[in-house]
Formats: structure tokens, C-alpha cells, sequence
């Protein structure tokens, strides 16, 4: 009986496949760091990202009313939310300097990216309310996911992996410098 291969040990049954591991994942799996209720003080990451540095809590530049920061769970490299600091769920409930700073950052986003990372293309969004997919319905939030031609693969389809070239603290700098002054 042989050995089983070093690179498979603990993988179960030995068998061709290389393995690409992402245990960060089960974090999102099993919902930590969402909210435990409706209210801010109620462990709503978006209320407590603004009080960490920028570079701790990930975010590319800070507003009167909204910041945008990078997704830790991204869909592509360079994903970007942009975030009121209010603690509000709903889009129809945002004032009016809340909704003018969130398509403010939304555009600079679009730009930042295009600068940093030459992106061709974007999905750009929201999910109000978790049967929409909000993953934190709570507190609403604008997705911003760069896209360039070819950037799928059968990762995603088959390996339930997405596959990011760089580590999030490198892309918040990148982005960060790539920032364009408000108009």
C-alpha cells in the first residue's frame, strides 16, 4: 500500500486533483461579523470600520457622508463598497447630501479603478434586504466590482474558489493613491 502524497495529506481519499485551499471562506460561510440585529450598536461591521485606521479597516478614502472600502469577501480584485456612515437600510431613506456623496464616490470609485487597475468594465449595486442577497441587509451598501475581458474561469463554477492576485492591504494602497480630489 502506498503512501499517501504530502501535498494531500488530511485531504481525504488520495486522488488527481491539486487542491487550492481558502479556509478565510468559512468565516463568510458561517456569518461572523454580521450584525446579531437591526440597530448599529448591534455589531454592524459598516459601523465599525470607520472608527479603524484606513489601513486596518481596509478603506480607500473617507467622506462627509459615505466611505468606500474594499469587500473583504470580493468577487474580484479591487471590489469596493461604498457605505454611508449612517446606519440605514434602506436607499429611499438616505438624505440628500447622503445620496449626492454615495454617486460622488461610486463615480471616483469607477475612476480609481480604472486608473489602479485598468479595468474595462464594472457591476455596480445594491441588495436591499436579505431576500435580495444583502448579506448585511441592515446596513445598505453600493457595490463596486471592476471587470477586464477573460476575467472568468472555471475557478468559480467548478472550484467554488475565486482566484485574487493581491493581497487586500496592497489593493487598499493602490486604490487609495489612485483616489481622484473631489471635484
Amino acid at each position: 500500500m502506498s503512501e499517501e502524497p504530502e501535498a494531500q495529506h488530511g485531504a481525504g481519499t488520495p486522488d488527481a486533483f491539486e487542491r487550492l485551499w481558502t479556509p478565510h471562506r468559512m468565516a463568510y460561510i458561517k456569518g461572523s461579523n454580521k450584525p446579531t440585529g437591526p440597530g448599529p450598536h448591534d455589531g454592524c461591521p459598516f459601523c465599525e470600520i470607520p472608527k479603524l485606521s484606513d489601513e486596518e479597516g481596509l478603506i480607500v478614502a473617507r467622506g462627509g457622508s459615505v466611505f468606500a472600502v474594499l469587500n473583504l469577501y470580493p468577487y474580484n480584485s479591487g471590489h469596493l463598497m461604498v457605505c454611508p456612515y449612517r446606519h440605514v437600510a434602506d436607499y429611499a431613506d438616505l438624505d440628500d447630501d447622503e445620496t449626492a456623496e454615495l454617486a460622488d464616490f461610486t463615480k471616483r470609485s469607477l475612476t480609481a479603478l480604472r486608473k489602479a487597475s485598468g479595468a474595462q468594465g464594472f457591476n455596480v449595486g445594491m441588495n436591499l434586504g436579505a431576500v435580495a442577497g444583502a448579506g448585511i441587509a441592515a446596513h445598505l451598501h453600493q457595490h463596486v466590482v471592476p471587470r477586464w475581458g477573460g476575467d472568468t474561469n472555471f475557478m468559480p463554477v467548478v472550484g467554488q474558489t475565486r482566484v485574487l492576485p493581491q493581497l487586500l492591504r496592497d489593493t487598499r494602497e493602490l486604490l487609495a493613491g489612485s483616489w481622484p480630489a473631489s471635484s
